[in-house]
């Protein structure tokens, strides 16, 4: 098995066509061929499933899959390294929305700041495709909101925030120094919308009270629903350090809750990345910061 099996491999895997991924290589198909014969002679399985003119990857072949991007990352990254070692580097960051225009461009100044030498490609995406970017090695370090259960990613918490309530200016609730979820209940709800992680962290914590909440208004954008308070329409939950220069500018006013919640932000990278100096350079700068 060498360097070049795995290479043909994931072309073949990823467009699903021996011819299409001879046409790609520049090599010819008898050879594309025999290239995935030999690798699954020698793993002893098969790694796909030839259905008429199409090829489909069996579960050993997905299992290669994974192991083979991040080996050929791996080589890619040793050649440039060696051979190119004094040139400037560059890492792919990925981020969720609400981080990536919050939180993530401070980051990113304060890390070039100290690393000028350095580049860095980022990618501001909702979480799933952000975790897809880490899975398929697209992207080398993600950012993200609460924890994720997948064996292939390390998840790493960097920041904690707190949820507050947020009111009109004026609302009743502003006469308490902080508000139970039994209170909040009483008046009429604005939320995240369904799935996401802000919206199930909450939701959570109302069915632990069993208490039966219904929004009459979901957004995937925190502006919106402060905009919607601003005009007296409800009340919401919202993560405080995450949208508190939204609500600087807002007529608006936060309320701590009197049993805190705080939603974890978290640093996420594929189980078998190589650290690199770079890679760990900026999981510092994402421990050390202060927002």
């Amino acid at each position: 098995m060498t360097i070049r099996h795995l290479t043909i491999f994931i072309e073949v895997y990823q467009l699903q066509s021996i011819t299409k991924a001879a046409q790609k290589l520049h090599i010819a198909q008898p050879s594309i061929s025999l290239a995935i014969k030999e690798l699954e002679n020698y793993y002893g399985t098969k790694f796909f499933d030839r259905l008429g003119k199409k090829i489909y990857p069996t579960e050993s072949g997905k299992q290669l899959y994974s192991y083979a991007l991040h080996i050929i990352s791996l080589y890619s990254e040793m050649e440039t390294n060696i051979k190119q070692w004094d040139q400037i580097g560059t890492i792919h960051i990925g981020s969720s929305i609400t981080i990536g225009t919050h939180l993530l461009p401070s980051l990113i100044n304060s890390y070039r700041s100290r690393y000028p030498q350095l580049s860095t490609y980022v990618n501001v995406d909702n979480t799933a495709a952000i975790i897809n970017g880490i899975l398929d090695n697209t992207l080398d370090i993600a950012l993200i909101e609460g924890q994720i259960k997948l064996n292939d990613i390390i998840c790493k918490p960097f920041l904690d925030d707190p949820m507050e309530v947020i009111v009109p200016q004026g609302h009743p609730l502003c006469a308490y120094p902080s508000v139970s979820l039994t209170q909040v209940a009483a008046y009429t709800l604005l939320t995240r919308e369904k799935n996401s992680v802000t919206r199930k962290l909450i939701d959570s914590h109302f069915a632990a009270l069993q208490l039966n909440v219904k929004p009459i208004w979901e957004s995937s954008s925190n502006q919106a629903l402060i905009k919607a308070i601003e005009q007296d329409l409800g009340i919401a939950i919202l993560p405080y350090k995450l949208i508190k220069k939204d609500l600087e500018c807002a007529k608006v006013a936060q309320i701590p809750l009197d049993r805190p919640i705080l939603r974890q932000l978290n640093i996420i990278h594929h189980r078998r990345k190589y650290i690199t100096k770079n890679l760990q350079a900026f999981i510092d700068e994402c421990l050390n910061f202060t927002y």
